[in-house]
């Protein structure tokens, strides 16, 4: 039987750069993260879609 390791995805909502991706970890709701790859392009669109729904 395997070990069962700890929940550890919670945390701040957070992003990283790696090499040429984007890694945005977001915390949700019950615990653990999303976790989503952007690249900048998609980063940029994302930016303007929540600029849009928060002025």
């Amino acid at each position: 039987m395997a070990a069962m390791k700890p929940r550890t995805g919670d945390g701040p909502m957070e992003v990283t750069k790696e090499g040429r991706s984007l890694i945005m970890r977001v915390p949700i709701d019950g615990g653990g993260r999303l976790v989503v790859e952007l690249n900048a392009e998609e980063a940029a669109q994302l930016r303007e879609c929540l600029v849009g729904v928060t002025e």
